[in-house]
């Protein structure tokens, strides 16, 4: 698997967070010259369910996290280097047992 990002140049930073479940999942908004945009950000110990309108990709920075995909009984887990793709249209319920799980969310075509 490619190795991720350490830095983005030449972007947008929204400084105001998007802020999820009382605080334990918090992101900012990068966009880039050519109109994506992309999400960095942290989640803390938990069990959490997103709805997504458009397709995303999650690649994990740092920590770990499992992953249970709308309408499927099978977790599946990720650490720090790898990724899980979401329809668009869809959901997940990503859990972290202890630590932070770093990520950033693709938004994708």
């Amino acid at each position: 698997m490619a190795s991720l990002p350490t830095e983005f140049s030449g972007v947008t930073v929204h400084t105001k967070a998007n802020v999820y479940f009382d605080g334990n999942v918090v992101s900012h908004t990068v966009l880039f010259a050519d109109k994506t945009k992309k999400t960095l950000g942290l989640i803390r110990p938990g069990s959490y369910y997103f709805g997504t309108g458009a397709a995303e990709r999650m690649e994990i920075v740092a920590g770990e996290c499992t992953v249970t995909q709308k309408d499927s009984q099978e977790s599946k887990a990720y650490g720090a280097g790898t990724y899980f793709d979401v329809p668009a249209n869809s959901g997940f319920t990503i859990a972290v047992k202890s630590g932070l799980c770093e990520y950033i969310c693709s938004f994708l075509p």
